[in-house]
């Protein structure tokens, strides 16, 4: 062969080594250029999904404003009818007054004040007493020494 063939063959094959590297090149970008565009897409979604939650949850809360305010003026009309319940069955019955007068009134009794609190029931000694573990001396039999 001859030296311009061999340079025409020798820039064939760089432009063809050039082509591929390029297309190889070209292909890695891409795919995470479509993974890019994948994740930009789902992030799309769950922000309108997100205003829509958001749209509900005003909804719901003011739904709920609106309850409570009907269970407030419910209160008040039930504690109002309450009350004049109250004044007109609180009165005492005849029934009621004829029983009050018919019966005597209870002697009041007299206030006394409340026992010192003791360790022992009526009628024992306790833990606490002058004479707890000591033995009873009879006066026949002489006192020991005491014994160490």
């Amino acid at each position: 062969m001859d030296e311009t063939n061999i340079s025409w063959v020798l820039a064939a094959a760089c432009l063809l080594a050039g082509i591929g590297i390029g297309a190889l090149g070209y292909h890695l970008l891409n795919a995470s250029a479509g993974n890019t565009q994948r994740l930009r897409q789902r992030l799309a979604e769950r922000e309108r999904t997100l205003a829509e939650l958001k749209d509900g949850l005003g909804d719901s809360l003011e739904r709920i404003g609106q309850l409570a305010e009907g269970l407030r003026r419910e209160s008040q009309s039930l504690e109002q009818e309450a009350a004049s319940a109250s004044t007109t069955l609180g009165a005492p019955s005849l029934r009621r007054q004829a029983m009050d007068a018919a019966t005597p009134a209870p002697a009041k009794e007299e206030a006394t004040e409340p026992a010192v609190p003791r360790d022992y029931a009526d009628g024992n000694r306790g833990t606490l007493s002058e004479d707890f573990g000591l033995k009873q001396a009879n006066d026949s039999e002489a006192p020991q020494p005491p014994r160490y």
